[in-house]
């Protein structure tokens, strides 16, 4: 037991000790400083911004880095739509796979576009090389560099600077930020033996009987993998994901992974800190993430550790829960990974969420119904930010001081803005589907039916905690599965998740970005006020102590209902023995 809890201390100490150089060095990049690559980037950049026409120097108002942000991702949408649906006919597709069902592929592009890379198909078996490198690989780039684009705009407009130029930001994120990194991860994974090929699948006799043979696929596994974590993608090139040996070979590609999920968001926090000259605040609100992320990593961890009560009664002893996990990671590091990947929104997995036990459905549940421990890149902090404006309105309202953040007034525009991105959105993205799915009929696996039927073969508080999480994991741009539903082909349900889905996705990218880039806006054109006895300071233990209070009741108010229905319910059931 204390080996497990140590790897997971040890991990969280490295992501502490990597934050500020990696923090300082992003603020750097987004504030037009110079940095070590300058003398090899400058010049690629300056003829990238010529041939594209876009004007470096240009500020752009909330409104045009919004209108920015929804032009180049139709682009990009359908750039991606003629590759997946033409894959056929493309290069580098050595088993010959056709396109799949256009709503498969309508959702795989809104899929990756939003950054969520929620799969409803097994990766191996349904796109060619081709369609997974140049369709999804560039997606893991543009997508996540859209996200942190967002995110440096909300906080420069915070901070009272411009909100700068979205084409600037996506390129100096993919080209000073990922790609460097990426490009180091993939060195190292290659290096711990995750494959990197063009090869076709190797045929093998199988070792019960040699007369048979099996095809083992492979493929560019290492570079995929590298920015799937990274720019928190998770879309996996094998159906299992990271629980695959060739995507997550060992255990010191395992803490790579974990690693690559949280640097950048937690990183980005620090950032805030260094654009706002105010790092203690930073350090603040870091610490605050810090606390709700051990919480869950707790809760998770124990309810792995302690096991099922049902199959320890059988065993005549306690002993981890370690259904559907790989024995290379065991509990520890399958719980700190479920938990990382809900909370950075990345949405990869090394074990199945399905098997874990009630409280790892919660924790991961949790996660992405805040969205803030850490949250997606960029976007997370942003959303992290907007909670604290909440906090700042919310606490003025009751000690009668000034509703003021960083010198600037809190006012009507920005409390309806950050209320309806959290209260608003987040819910309806979530619980609308949620209730029609419920009110579909329902069908057994592998039986036939006309029109939708829910697909929801697990019933009761199970199948509950498995219909939110496919919501919430859309909406929040993740993009894990809970597994268990019939959300692929060729289930007559596939249709209804693909489309239902998409909703979701749209919604919970969208919208959101929108508001917070015209927050943002609104925060950048107030002037600032002097600081008087009256002033609430922000960056003390008490505010940071309050603003987790606001988090957690705002959070508790809107979701607690649903999560009773789900794993709480299926926790006491357990500890009954139903």
């Amino acid at each position: 037991m204390l080996e497990g809890w140590f790897q997971i201390a040890l991990t969280l100490l490295i992501v502490v000790v990597i934050t500020p150089f990696l923090g300082g060095y992003m603020a750097r990049i987004y504030l037009g400083q110079r940095s070590l690559l300058d003398p090899v980037l400058n010049a690629i950049e300056s003829r990238i911004y010529r041939l594209s026409g876009c004007q470096a120097q240009e500020n752009m108002t909330g409104w045009q880095y919004a209108r920015a942000v929804l032009f180049s991702n139709v682009a990009m949408s359908l750039l991606l739509a003629f590759i997946l649906f033409g894959q056929g006919w493309l290069p580098l597709n050595p088993t010959y796979l056709s396109s799949p069902t256009w709503d498969t592929n309508l959702h795989t592009i809104i899929s990756f576009i939003t950054n969520t890379n929620q799969q409803h198909y097994s990766g191996e078996t349904t796109y060619s090389y081709f369609a997974q490198v140049a369709g999804l690989g560039y997606m893991f780039f543009v997508s996540a560099a859209t996200g942190m684009a967002v995110g440096a705009a909300f906080i420069r407009g915070l901070t009272g600077r411009p909100l700068g130029n979205f084409y600037v930001d996506l390129i100096r994120t993919i080209t000073r930020i990922h790609l460097p990194i990426a490009i180091l991860i993939t060195i190292v994974l290659i290096a711990a033996g995750t494959p990197e090929t063009l090869g076709s699948p190797i045929i093998v006799p199988t070792l019960e009987n040699p007369a048979i043979s099996q095809a083992i696929a492979r493929g560019p596994i290492a570079h995929f993998e590298a920015m799937k974590e990274l720019g928190e993608n998770g879309g996996g090139f094998f159906a299992i994901n990271s629980a695959h040996p060739f995507e997550n070979p060992n255990p010191l590609t395992n803490l790579i992974q974990i690693m690559s999920m949280v640097a950048l968001p937690a990183s980005f926090i620090y950032a805030y800190g260094v654009i706002a000259n105010n790092r203690k605040q930073a350090w603040l609100v870091y610490g605050l993430v810090m606390f709700l992320f051990i919480g869950f990593v707790i809760i998770n961890g124990i309810g792995e550790y302690n096991g099922n009560p049902a199959v320890n009664a059988l065993l005549g002893g306690q002993a981890p829960n370690l259904e559907g996990k790989e024995v290379r990671f065991g509990w520890a590091q399958s719980a700190l990974y479920a938990t990382m990947t809900t909370g950075t929104m990345t949405g990869a997995v090394n074990s199945l969420h399905d098997s874990f036990m009630p409280n790892g459905g919660f924790v991961t549940l949790s996660n992405m119904l805040l969205q803030i421990v850490w949250g997606g890149q960029g976007t997370g902090t942003a959303y992290l930010f907007a909670y604290l404006l909440l906090a700042v309105f919310v606490t003025g309202l009751m000690v009668g001081r000034t509703p003021e953040f960083l010198g600037r007034k809190i006012e009507k525009r920005e409390v309806v803005l950050a209320s309806f991105l959290i209260l608003l959105v987040h819910p309806i993205a979530i619980l609308l589907p949620s209730a029609i799915a419920l009110s579909l009929p329902s069908a057994p696996d592998g039986a036939t039916a006309q029109g939708f039927f829910n697909g929801i073969p697990n019933p009761g508080f199970h199948g509950m905690t498995q219909l939110l999480y496919e919501y919430a994991s859309a909406a929040a741009n993740n993009g894990s599965g809970f597994e268990g539903l019939l959300d692929s082909q060729p289930a007559p349900s596939a249709l209804w998740w693909n489309l239902s889905c998409c909703f979701s996705l749209l919604a919970g990218r969208y919208i959101p970005m929108v508001s917070l880039l015209l927050l943002a806006d609104s925060m950048s054109r107030k002037q600032p006020v002097p600081l008087t006895s009256g002033t609430l300071r922000t960056d003390t233990g008490l505010f940071i102590a309050v603003t987790a209070g606001v988090i957690l009741i705002l959070g508790a108010l809107t979701f607690f209902p649903v999560l009773a229905l789900g794993p709480i319910a299926e926790a006491f059931q357990i500890a009954r023995g139903g």
